[in-house]
């Protein structure tokens, strides 16, 4: 495995009214879901079918995967 960690990264999909899992550690990554909560679990299961999968080895008992949420947001300017 050419990382001991694999990063996610999760983004809102504010026209489909989802979260959106990627990563470029692992081919084949893509999730979605309503929530973060429901994301997390989702994401974990892909990612353990697509080591296997993929044919990845790692010399690791358990490998971190570190899930990135970003959401922009915004509020109304009272001066506007």
């Amino acid at each position: 495995m050419k990382h001991v960690s694999i990063f996610v990264r999760a983004d809102w999909d504010d026209e489909a009214g989802v979260w959106v899992a990627t990563s470029n550690d692992i081919d084949g990554l893509a999730v979605e879901a309503e929530t973060l909560e429901v994301l997390s679990p989702k994401v974990l299961a892909a990612i353990s079918d697509l080591l296997e999968l993929n044919g990845i080895s790692s010399d690791l008992a358990e490998i971190p995967v570190h899930i990135m949420a970003e959401q922009l947001a915004r509020v109304p300017n009272p001066n506007f």
